[in-house]
């Protein structure tokens, strides 16, 4: 493992914890959620119920569970009330956990790379119809 300084470790803490709001589910291999945790309110999750199939309660784990022993990342998910989230789903001896962190940063990278881009073209597709129109 890394060595690396304690101030290091929670200067990295601090930051995913304020800016990626982790929560969490604990499913166990059944498909009944054992229990949860973190800022899961956050995410919409106000009425978990412990023992019920945790499809029925998040509806964008239907078909994943239970893991095959292998991890899965699924990035820049939205939920219902429009919440961007990474998901990264691994197996336990306990079961499957589910660990959602926001992503609504990366979200906004990612549009303002998108929007560059459609102005970079809108601009190309200017200056090719301005050339066209002084070579005829």
């Amino acid at each position: 493992m890394l060595n690396i300084p304690n101030p290091v470790i929670n200067y990295l803490l601090d930051m995913i914890f304020m800016e990626r709001s982790p929560a969490y589910f604990l499913v166990k291999k059944d498909g009944s959620l054992s229990t949860w945790g973190g800022d899961i309110a956050k995410y919409g999750f106000t009425n978990l119920c412990q023992g019920e199939k945790i499809n029925e309660q998040a509806f964008f784990l239907e078909g994943l569970l239970p893991l095959d022993d292998i991890p899965l990342f699924l990035p820049h998910i939205k939920t219902n009330n429009g919440i961007a989230l990474d998901i990264h789903l691994f197996p336990s001896d306990e079961g499957d956990w589910v660990l959602l962190l926001g992503s609504t940063w990366d979200e906004k990278y990612i549009s303002s790379i998108q929007q560059r881009f459609h102005d970079f073209s809108l601009f190309y597709q200017f200056c090719m119809k301005t050339r066209q129109a002084k070579s005829n």
